[in-house]
């Protein structure tokens, strides 16, 4: 944290758990967020997709108890520690499965979330956005063929506005695997993305979320990461694997560099 400071960069540090959980000691989670914020980070994410079981135990899914049991808890750690520390709710899976045991989707965790009272714990809720296959001011046309929300970017952002509160990106990406010969099965939808698409939509999205006066901060997902294979990370990133980076181009003219 002191080494970014000095660097001039602002720290945002997301606090998941283990892999497929069988339990959560909410109380020990809590009081760690706050020996985390004494140290001064800028932000805090609490916990992250926590409506799939990949991250919260099966057959527990409940924004109820999460805001209960784990986000009000540790935003008050949180504040009592540092008040000036940004608390970022957990961002969910972007999902339209539910089968109300291995998951539930977002759209109806985050009306879980309004009813159970988040915004009163929250400075942000967390988003995430990775599935986007058109330009981002699109509605229809994905090729996954389904105009369900979660393909397109401003009705997702509308489904997370929901609470009333800023909304905080810590992920928000596009995939194409141009550069590396096609895309997984499971990631067909992105087959025909393009390296320069990739680069331009990321502008665009960054644009439009910054002139919605709902997005209070986006995270590009992401920037050099190498990993390819089942889970293509590297498709998302904006150092392609040739080493250019079409998409600091795009980005920098969108935020006037």
């Amino acid at each position: 944290i002191n080494n970014a400071h000095g660097a001039g960069f602002k720290v945002l540090l997301s606090i998941p758990g283990s892999p497929y959980p069988e339990s959560i000691a909410f109380e020990e989670y809590a009081q760690f967020l706050g020996g985390v914020a004494a140290l001064g980070p800028d932000a805090i994410e609490v916990w992250n997709e926590m409506n799939i079981d990949f991250e919260w135990p099966a057959g527990q899914i409940d924004p109820a108890s999460y805001v209960n049991n784990m986000l009000a808890p540790a935003y008050n750690a949180i504040k009592t520690a540092n008040p000036n520390v940004m608390v970022i709710s957990g961002a969910p899976a972007p999902t339209g499965f539910d089968n109300n045991t291995n998951a539930w989707s977002d759209s109806r965790y985050m009306a879980g979330l309004a009813a159970a009272g988040a915004a009163n714990y929250l400075d942000c809720v967390g988003a995430h956005y990775n599935a986007g296959a058109t330009a981002p001011s699109a509605v229809t046309g994905h090729p996954a063929g389904s105009d369900h929300y979660s393909w397109y970017l401003m009705p997702t952002l509308n489904v997370y506005a929901q609470l009333g509160k800023p909304v905080c990106f810590t992920e928000l990406g596009y995939l194409s695997g141009q550069d590396y010969g096609g895309v997984p099965e499971r990631f067909s939808w992105a087959a025909n993305t393009t390296v320069d698409q990739h680069a331009a939509w990321l502008a665009e999205a960054v644009s439009l979320a910054a002139n919605s006066g709902k997005v209070r901060m986006v995270i590009v997902f992401n920037v050099d990461f190498t990993q390819w294979g089942n889970d293509p990370q590297a498709g998302y990133a904006m150092i392609r694997k040739g080493g250019g980076c079409p998409a600091c181009g795009t980005l920098a003219s969108v935020m006037g560099r």
